[in-house]
């Protein structure tokens, strides 16, 4: 393996562990009238080579919006880091991963569970994600953040943009 791929795959090895434990996403469409969407989706699977997975509806205006232009971009936050990742969703119609995928937290939000035909899985495969993170706890944080403040110099937390 090349020092190149080595280093990618650590950069896309940080961008899994960034987001593994963030369970709500924002997902950016387009609208028919080029208009910029984001709504709330509750990731079910992160595959490092660039692969996520959602449930949502077939009939949702957002699941159209998909099918008019896949293009989309995916945000995650957490109290210490970002990701956004940009890419190409599809909608999927795969019985044993909607029902693998299926559990009490999707139940609440979507009727019928995986045996509703509207009840789709979208696959967003990533081209590229960007990560920004200041790692440490909130104390370290406050502490880096008051040290700029002081000395004048920019805090630099770890920032990169990783091709999938």
């Amino acid at each position: 393996m090349s020092e190149q791929t080595s280093s990618r795959d650590e950069a896309a090895a940080k961008v899994a562990d960034l987001v593994k434990d963030i369970r709500i996403a924002m997902l950016t469409s387009t609208d028919p009238q080029g208009r910029l969407v984001s709504r709330p989706m509750a990731t079910q699977d992160v595959d490092w080579d660039g692969d996520i997975w959602f449930i949502t509806e077939r009939s949702a205006e957002h699941t159209r919006n998909l099918q008019h232009d896949p293009r989309v971009n995916v945000a995650y936050s957490s109290s210490s880091s970002w990701v956004s990742v940009a890419g190409t969703a599809e909608v999927v119609d795969d019985a044993d991963r909607l029902r693998e995928y299926w559990n009490t937290f999707t139940d609440a939000w979507l009727e019928g569970g995986p045996e509703n035909p509207d009840n789709v899985l979208v696959h967003v495969s990533a081209d590229t994600a960007e990560y920004w993170d200041s790692p440490g706890s909130k104390v370290t944080q406050v502490v880096n953040l008051v040290k700029a403040k002081v000395t004048g110099e920019r805090f630099e937390g770890d920032n990169r943009v990783v091709d999938l």
